[in-house]
């Protein structure tokens, strides 16, 4: 059966063990009084403690380790940080009296410090539920049990789920404001045009949105096939010999402005295989140059919106009509107008809009934008990938981009790492009373 230090901690700041007529391997009757907070910093695991010693109150510190032993092998004794402890609490005591009093006596020796082991006194049941989720090897370590959790845990984790989702991508967002100056407008354009690449060339879409300043693009923005030219050129799509007459002018302009702007094309490979031809690159290299024709001051619209509606109406784009019969250029296709389709939308909501607008939100301190950009969420259809198809076979409740984000913030950041612990799923099913 798995015991580790952190479910130890666990243990001890829900009080989950018999604390009747608790007493200390040197015989001392003890009364924890307020077992502390737990400390995620450097030194002891909990902070301001309160324990009763025989007839005695002491105010401190609390720390814990699977066994007595492991307070010189960390080395505490020879750390200020722990000269305020008043009680080690352990798993087993492996360390017999007469060798604690034995040591050279410095504030943080075990001569000075009250021990109390715990492992006679913690429930089977709940080492066993531990166990189980530890061995698991199921789509998530609690599925056996999720039936068993409440609505509203659910509702509240997810919420605190899809909170820090949304400010671990508000720090990435600020992270590109940081390399280019804070410009606002510039970041919104590399997270769309990486948003546009799809997950396979998310990478090199952004490369190109990088390697095209905004202010480059709006020289040429009223005439689409140079934008157009750009982007594919770019990419390392224009390289070719063509036969089709609108590849080949494509090709010229391209050459002609790489010269005049002194281009150097990005070493980053495209993909193709195992892709929809809907989200062939070129297609959506020839809806992006759309989007940059048809917008100005794309995130400040965003910023003022004031409704879904009007956002996804931003995003209203049709290639031109070369691409209406073409996946590729210079290869022909039966007619098919490439338009940007609602589920693409929803995407770019969900993982250029919203972090945008929280980030905004965050780095100003005004909640109005991260407020906004959960109700975008809030609005959109979940999606649809193997995380969440998981859980909808848990009948785990998946009702908009909200709930999604927050599963998948669940699965990725939790269940996957075996975080059990620090989970609020996990700790119902663990606190849970005894069937």
């Amino acid at each position: 059966m798995s015991i580790s230090e952190k479910l130890l901690q666990f243990i001890w700041q829900f009080q989950y063990y018999n604390k009747s007529e608790l007493l200390t391997q040197n015989g001392e009757r003890l009364t924890i009084q307020n077992p502390g907070q737990y400390n995620s910093n450097q030194g002891p695991d909990f902070s301001n403690a309160r324990i009763n010693l025989d007839s005695t109150t002491w105010a401190g510190t609390i720390e814990l380790h699977l066994k007595t032993s492991d307070w010189n092998r960390h080395k505490h004794q020879h750390d200020p940080n722990y000269n305020n402890v008043i009680l080690h609490v352990v798993w087993e005591d492996d360390m017999p009296i007469d060798e604690r009093s034995q040591e050279k006596t410095t504030t943080a020796s075990l001569q000075n410090i009250p021990v109390l082991e715990l492992g006679s006194r913690i429930p089977k049941i709940l080492l066993h539920r531990y166990d189980d989720l530890m061995q698991s090897n199921s789509f998530i370590p609690c599925e056996k049990s999720i039936p068993l959790v409440k609505d509203i845990v659910w509702e509240s984790w997810k919420e605190n789920l899809l909170a820090t989702r949304l400010m671990r991508k508000a720090a990435l967002v600020e992270d590109l404001l940081r390399q280019n100056n804070f410009h606002w407008e510039e970041t919104c354009w590399w997270m769309i045009a990486r948003n546009f690449g799809i997950k396979v060339n998310a990478e090199t879409f952004e490369a190109i949105a990088r390697s095209l300043p905004l202010n480059l693009l709006a020289r040429h923005k009223g005439q689409v096939h140079q934008v157009e030219a750009l982007l594919l050129g770019q990419a390392g799509l224009l390289e070719q010999t063509f036969t089709e007459k609108y590849p080949i002018m494509l090709q010229q302009e391209y050459r002609f402005l790489q010269t005049k702007y002194n281009l150097k094309p990005i070493l980053m490979p495209i993909h193709l295989l195992r892709m929809r031809p809907g989200n062939f690159p070129a297609i959506r290299l020839a809806e992006l140059a759309i989007l940059i024709h048809q917008s100005t001051h794309l995130f400040s619209k965003i910023k003022e919106a004031r409704s879904i509606a009007d956002i996804r109406s931003f995003f209203e784009v049709t290639a031109n009509d070369y691409w209406h019969y073409h996946y590729q250029l210079d290869e022909l296709a039966a007619f098919k107008k490439k338009k940007i389709g609602d589920s693409m939308t929803d995407n770019i909501i969900i993982n250029s809009v919203a972090p945008m607008l929280f980030a905004y939100g965050t780095y100003h301190k005004d909640n109005r934008f991260k407020e906004k950009a959960l109700d975008c969420l809030g609005q959109v259809k979940p999606e649809r990938n193997s995380i969440t198809e998981g859980f909808r076979a848990l009948q785990v409740e998946n009702k908009n981009a909200r709930d999604s984000q927050a599963l998948i913030e669940l699965r990725n950041e939790f269940c996957e790492k075996k975080r059990c612990l620090d989970c609020a799923i996990g700790n119902a099913i663990l606190k849970r009373p005894e069937s």
